[in-house]
């Protein structure tokens, strides 16, 4: 299991791919781990190198005292990349790790080529919501969210018909630690962003299920009208992990961009060379 030892925080990471290739850097949602992206790997690893890791506080990576920031884990995302030397990378991110990947194109520019933005925001209204998250993850552990949490992640019909998933979901969820959920809602409860949008360089896409009641449409919309040449792709019936309930739409979309920003990067490059 390879571990980055990094100055603030040990983490956990999957580096795959030809050698050669492009770099696609995944960053995982809250109360999820690197495991979320397998329906996108396929697909991915045909073309590009992928580096997925567990956020600080999740998955197998050191769970640190909390509370953290949105600063601080892209500063973990920043000092990943320079780990392993892959840099610079075309960033993609679900919910919480799409509010890193905001603030990594802001806080480390130059390790950013491209930015996919999914099913995520660049602040959260109503804190009130997410203390009382915090207040049931600590009276009554993980479990306690564990079924709030798949309602607002899938559509009804998904829940029904694709059992099997829901249960993988459920255990990923489950196996979060509960340190490490609080460092990271509260990052996320704390998070104001909006304003610093307009610094983004990256070109990039937002990508959201039409359904997401935890990060909106109207809340994608903000993203691409204040990142500049931002675009937006609405998947229909889906909701919050768009990529788990909508593979084949949600994949060719990231696959499309990617292959897009990689081409015209290495035309570039070659221009100046």
């Amino acid at each position: 299991m390879p571990i980055a030892d990094l100055p603030s925080v040990r983490l956990h990471y999957e580096l795959e791919g030809p050698d050669d290739a492009p770099v696609v850097m995944l960053s995982n949602s809250l109360m999820s781990n690197l495991n979320m992206w397998k329906p996108q790997l396929p697909a991915l690893l045909a073309a590009f190198r992928v580096l997925r890791y567990d956020t600080r506080g999740h998955g197998e990576s050191e769970v640190t005292a909390a509370p953290y920031s949105i600063e601080q884990l892209a500063d973990d995302a920043a000092a990943l990349i320079a780990f392993t030397g892959v840099g610079p990378v075309h960033f993609a991110g679900l919910s919480m790790g799409g509010m890193i990947g905001q603030q990594l194109a802001i806080r480390h520019p130059d390790k950013v080529l491209s930015l996919s933005l999914c099913d995520t925001a660049s602040e959260m209204p109503t804190p009130a919501m997410w203390n009382d998250r915090l207040s049931t993850a600590r009276e009554k552990g993980i479990a306690g969210l564990a079924d709030g949490t798949i309602k607002r992640w899938f559509v009804p019909d998904f829940v029904i018909k694709a059992a099997d998933t829901i249960d993988e979901v459920r255990r990923m969820i489950l196996t979060t630690p509960l340190e490490g959920y609080i460092g990271c809602a509260s990052a996320v409860r704390d998070m104001s962003q909006t304003d610093l949008l307009k610094q983004i360089k990256a070109p990039t896409q937002v990508i959201v299920g039409r359904e997401d009641p935890a990060c909106t449409l109207a809340q994608s919309q903000v993203l691409q009208n204040e990142i500049p040449g931002a675009v937006l792709h609405v998947i229909d019936d889906a909701a919050h992990l768009a990529n788990i309930e909508k593979p084949a739409q949600f994949t060719q979309l990231l696959f499309d961009f990617i292959s897009t920003q990689a081409a015209s990067s290495a035309s570039a490059n070659k221009r100046y060379q």
